[in-house]
């Protein structure tokens, strides 16, 4: 056990020294070749771009003339209209598309993390929180069988207007759409797109319908997508591993009053968890979460005799549903394309951490692109792309393992090892100090670091053990102890690449 923690914290230690040389050195010395012509690019660019090439559709062929767009974002979400904001700003012409630029209504997307909001700031879209009635989030209230905890934010160090978001999360991508559309280089159109343009293994740009069904196509260097999770495209650029281990059931429920203002609340119900949170000043968002791919019947009633059994009664209110997906990142390194946001990477939404991961990733990609003057020579592009996948590990797949391990140790069991998980994770963040704040800042995105994680996680495991041993070890609480390290968390929940199943091919649909 002590060799695999070590492995993965080296690991994690050289991924990153070595995405910081890669970063310098192609920063250095791109500089001086993307400005010369094709046919004088230095040895062996073709070998990089033959190494870097998937096909990724049927081979459609620009026509003559370049391209009248830096980049094309198909998707204008959190991540699309956030990207598009920010490429524009730097000077980049931007064209997006969208399949719908009306206001979306969605059950998840509705809290912004501590960490995210950093992020939101570094680009500039701060104001995008204001005028639409968000509400600040300084922590999280956990209820167990009678007993509460509440757990802040560690904020003492950031300026008093740094904390959580909640809102609606239509009204906050309308605002940032619309922020992207006051820069004159940045483009926002209604259309579905169908496929990507490849020429010679090269993403080139992507075939569209516009609103009226008209079939068009736009080119550019760089192609990132960022359609969602139900996107269409990633099976080009990735291979996509996606989980469904449950689905929320989502609820809106008016001028209610929560026990701590300011909070999100985590009910730690049988058999999973149910959260409570504020999107407005008079609203306040309730998901009952359901384990499985699918929920009850909402037509024949099933669902609210569900919700009557289960959480409590519902004599009305619109009941929509959603499933919770998790996908690992595992792209193709495709010239000429990236993806983003919820198209390349997802994690159970219990922690909210979404949009940090895909804020943080936007962050990454202006500053790895911004000494690339033209975005023309595709081999040199795939190779900061490549960085970029190095870069962005550390935050994202802290968030992302955080999610799904506590998903994992939230959800009640008959498995009397994963009962003393659940009881030993909430004393544990009940203890105060850095027993809480620690994981809190993990979860914020304050302190995404992996080696934290890692601690924290075994600090619950041994305090758990250390209570089953008193006031005297038995042979059984030796055996839950043991149980309680080893099956759930070292492997499952937080090395699930050591897991041979995690590399099954998922099924065809």
């Amino acid at each position: 056990m002590a060799i695999m923690v070590d492995n993965y914290i080296v690991g994690s230690f050289f991924a990153s020294l070595v995405g910081l040389v890669l970063l310098y050195f192609f920063r250095r010395n791109a500089m001086a070749e993307t400005d010369k012509k094709s046919d004088h690019r230095r040895p062996g660019v073709d070998e990089i771009r033959n190494d870097c090439v998937r096909s990724s559709t049927n081979g459609e062929v620009r026509p003559g003339g370049g391209p009248e767009t830096d980049v094309v974002i198909v998707g204008a979400g959190v991540a699309g209209a956030a990207l598009a904001h920010t490429l524009g700003k730097d000077g980049r012409r931007v064209h997006v598309i969208e399949r719908d630029l009306t206001e979306p209504d969605r059950i998840v997307g509705e809290l912004l993390q501590p960490g995210g909001y950093l992020k939101l700031i570094e680009l500039g879209l701060e104001d995008c929180v204001q005028e639409i009635d968000a509400q600040r989030v300084l922590g999280y209230a956990l209820f167990k069988d009678g007993r509460n905890t509440r757990l802040s934010y560690p904020l003492e160090n950031f300026h008093s207007d740094v904390a959580g978001r909640s809102f609606h999360n239509g009204r906050f991508i309308q605002r940032m759409r619309e922020k992207a559309a006051t820069l004159p280089n940045v483009r926002l159109e209604q259309g579905t797109v169908t496929s990507l343009l490849e020429e010679n293994g090269t993403i080139k740009g992507v075939q569209y319908k516009n609103k009226v069904g008209q079939e068009l196509r736009a080119y550019a260097p760089l192609t990132i997508v960022c359609d969602g999770c139900f996107s269409n495209l990633r099976r080009s650029l990735c291979n996509p591993k996606v989980d469904v281990p449950s689905c929320f059931v989502g609820l809106v429920l008016e001028n209610c009053t929560l026990p701590f203002p300011n909070h999100g609340h985590v009910i730690l119900a049988d058999p999973s968890p149910i959260l409570f949170y504020p999107i407005s000043s008079s609203e306040v968002r309730c998901l009952v979460d359901v384990p499985g791919q699918k929920v009850p019947s909402i037509a024949n009633g099933e669902l609210a005799k569900y919700l009557k059994t289960m959480v409590a009664a519902i004599d009305k209110g619109n009941i929509r549903t959603m499933p919770n997906r998790s996908m690992p990142a595992a792209p193709y390194s495709t010239p000429g394309a990236l993806l983003m946001g919820d198209a390349f990477n997802m994690r159970h939404p219990l922690t909210g951490g979404g949009m940090t991961v895909a804020l943080s990733d936007i962050v990454v990609l202006r500053d790895l692109l911004k000494p690339l003057r033209n975005l023309h020579d595709a081999a040199s592009l795939c190779i900061y792309l490549e960085c970029f996948y190095t870069l962005r590990k550390p935050v994202a797949s802290t968030i992302n393992t955080l999610a799904g391990a506590l998903y994992k140790v939230f959800c009640a069991s008959p498995d009397q090892a994963r009962k003393e998980m659940r009881e030993a994770c909430f004393d544990y963040l009940s203890l105060g100090g850095v027993c809480s704040t620690g994981p809190v800042a993990l979860l914020s995105g304050l302190n995404p670091r992996p080696l934290s994680l890692v601690l924290h996680f075994f600090a619950v495991a041994i305090y758990g053990v250390g209570r089953l041993l008193l006031p005297f070890p038995s042979p059984k609480r030796l055996w839950i102890g043991a149980r309680l390290i080893l099956a759930e968390g070292v492997r499952q929940m937080f090395f699930p690449a050591t897991v041979p199943a995690y590399y099954r091919a998922p099924s065809v649909q």
